[in-house]
């Protein structure tokens, strides 16, 4: 899972971000917004749910289509921003989302331990210093 902040949502930025991120050859499954409909024609499927009839899965043979995945995601993102940073600012909200992509990616219900999730914190961050100033701007550094 990636996750994005894009500045206005519309056909082209949007289409600009799926097509950058997901390979062509996978089944892209969205609700009916206009966002999708002809960026979702260059995937090798496109399956649509309508929330607006109150559809929100269906069958396609064997296949369940609905979206539910994606909104969990959205769902986990908004619980932790209102209870854990209770602001997030829109200069750092991609720091935000990384580390709530880092979570989903790496959660218990993929098997992942907290040694194995510890880990791969520790490999991304070596050779790494954040700081809000340069350090020689810093008053304390």
């Amino acid at each position: 899972m990636r996750t994005f902040h894009v500045n206005n949502a519309t056909t082209a930025s949007v289409r600009e971000a799926l097509v950058r991120n997901v390979s062509r050859d996978t089944t892209f499954y969205a609700d009916e917004s206009r966002l999708y409909t002809d960026t979702g024609k260059e995937y090798a499927g496109h399956r649509t749910v309508k929330h607006t009839a109150k559809k929100y899965a269906r069958r396609e043979g064997d296949v369940v289509v609905h979206t539910n995945t994606i909104e969990n995601v959205f769902s986990i993102f908004k619980r932790g921003r209102v209870g854990v940073y209770q602001h997030c600012g829109e200069a750092h909200l991609h720091r935000y989302l990384a580390e709530f992509d880092f979570r989903y990616n790496r959660r218990a219900a993929l098997k992942i331990s907290d040694a194995e999730r510890a880990e791969y914190l520790l490999r991304g961050a070596r050779g790494k210093r954040f700081t809000c100033r340069r350090t020689d701007e810093a008053a304390h550094a």
